[in-house]
């Protein structure tokens, strides 16, 4: 009985008979080449210009950096649409801090800051030993008073001396 059952049920699932036709419609797969041309006609559309002599592009993302080196960049002010187009390296802003330093706006500073203060944290001992070294090192500094002595007699010393 349960044989039936299933025979029923596998019948019911064929949307075509015995004598049914095929398909004559073959399904299409897109390329990416269709997409990049879709995209470079409606650029064309907006009026962006191709700007030469880009080594770098560097886009600031929290503590990441997305660098692309030598890359097209196209740009339409009035559109106020900037392309950048390349292969991109995500790098971390510790790294190539020094390289980007004189790129970097006030917008950035914030996160410069942040920067700085990990960079204490994760070093706190080196920070503690130049600054004993300064003090050591400073010559100018008023020396400690000795017991049983006063800053006039120190004086009077002074001037005798000389």
């Amino acid at each position: 009985m349960n044989r039936e059952r299933l025979m029923k049920m596998a019948g019911a699932v064929r949307t075509g008979g015995k004598g049914s036709m095929r398909r004559k419609k073959k399904a299409v797969h897109k390329t990416t080449t269709t997409d990049d041309k879709r995209l470079q006609s409606t650029l064309k559309r907006i009026g962006v210009n191709t700007i030469p002599a880009i080594e770098e592009v560097n886009i600031f993302k929290d503590d990441i950096v997305i660098q692309f080196v030598n890359p097209k960049v196209q740009a339409s002010i009035a559109a106020n649409t900037w392309v950048v187009s390349g292969t991109p390296q995500t790098k971390k802003l510790q790294d190539i801090l020094p390289q980007v330093l004189g790129h970097l706006g006030p917008d950035n500073l914030d996160n410069l800051k942040k920067l700085a203060e990990q960079i204490q944290k994760q070093a706190p001992g080196a920070g503690a030993t130049a600054t004993t070294e300064q003090v050591e090192d400073d010559d100018d500094e008023v020396p400690d008073l000795v017991p049983g002595e006063t800053f006039e007699a120190a004086a009077e010393e002074g001037k005798t001396a000389s």
